[in-house]
């Protein structure tokens, strides 16, 4: 009797990370075929260009706060739904304290770990918002649950090598290491210092791995009842502080590092798509703007957003959001005052 019910756990877990990898396996192709596309035409045209529809450029369609959101998710859609779909399988796995152990004990290893298994997702921080939440909450691990939510956005390759493609390689250099200290280091520190309550990942599961794919199903439910009103909300604000404040007039503001203070700024709560604060930073650059303001721009962009922080903070509280906005607020700021020194 004992041997059939240690058979048939272990047959969920495999059918629970049967689950998880073909999820995380089609979003690398679907986000990698995207990825191959816009890298071909930046190096057939030597830039990128916005979608004005989105954040408000010079030139940019003038559209209300709430077209500007439906527009956005319009965009976002198909990814945000992959977020979802990863959470939820990452909730059904049964113990929840298999994905604990698979982090490590050592913090750095499990930084690591965590980091390196973000990074291959490229999703854009709202996107990812619902990973964090349910790795979070399956895990009880602050600090590499906020590698993964980091990782994806920070170190998307794709949008490593179009920076290093239309960019000075000095920009991509300060870019790469401030996007490493993002995710390796911030994490690791907030989960030492910052207190959070204890997790509840008890997260029901069905015993009969018949109806693993109906756990999965209301997994997926709760996922979206406990994230998307959240990303919905922070979206709106977002786009009316875009629109309140438009980037265009940035560059006629004295003071190099008052530039990059302000563009950083105003830069960490925008809800931004993968990929898009490369043609913000090259709209920085073209106005006259310093190219520390383009380097804060586009680290401080992906890393978070109002969407994301409002997730993390429903999950954990809010000194952990508010933590990690400043620590990339800073990050951010230092990385656009370094590349004036690197040669």
């Amino acid at each position: 009797m004992e041997q059939t019910a240690t058979a048939d756990r272990n047959q969920r877990i495999i059918y629970a990370m049967m689950l998880l990898l073909v999820i995380v396996g089609g979003l690398i192709i679907y986000k990698a075929n995207a990825a191959l596309g816009v890298i071909h035409k930046a190096q057939l045209t030597g830039t990128m260009q916005p979608r004005t529809n989105l954040v408000p450029v010079p030139g940019g369609d003038q559209i209300n706060v709430v077209s500007r959101s439906i527009n956005y998710f319009g965009v976002i859609w198909p990814a945000l739904l992959f977020g979802i779909l990863i959470s939820a399988a990452v909730r059904v796995l049964n113990p929840p304290q298999w994905l604990s152990r698979s982090f490590g004990e050592n913090r750095v290893r499990s930084q690591l770990i965590a980091g390196l298994a973000g990074a291959p997702l490229m999703l854009c921080s709202c996107c990812v918002a619902p990973v964090f939440s349910g790795v979070y909450e399956r895990s009880s691990r602050l600090g590499p649950s906020l590698a993964v939510l980091l990782a994806a956005p920070s170190l998307n390759p794709a949008a490593l090598i179009l920076t290093f493609l239309l960019f000075d390689v000095k920009i991509g250099l300060v870019r790469v290491a401030m996007a490493l200290l993002i995710v390796f280091l911030t994490g690791m520190l907030i989960e030492r210092f910052v207190s959070v309550p204890p997790v509840d990942c008890s997260t029901s599961v069905s015993e009969d791995s018949e109806l693993l794919l109906k756990s999965f199903l209301r997994s997926c439910w709760q996922v979206a009842i406990r994230t998307l009103p959240l990303i919905a909300v922070g979206v709106l604000v977002s786009m009316a502080i875009a629109l309140w404040f438009p980037f265009s007039s940035l560059a006629s503001t004295g003071g190099q590092l008052v530039v990059i203070i302000i563009v950083a700024l105003i830069a960490l709560p925008l809800a931004l798509p993968t990929f898009f604060e490369i043609p913000l930073a090259l709209i920085l650059l073209a106005a006259g703007a310093p190219a520390g303001a383009a380097v804060a721009l586009m680290i401080a962009g992906p890393a978070v957003n109002l969407p994301s922080l409002f997730t993390i903070a429903r999950s954990t509280n809010w000194k952990v959001a508010a933590w990690l906005a400043f620590a990339v607020f800073i990050l951010a700021v230092a990385g656009g005052v370094l590349v004036g020194f690197v040669k």
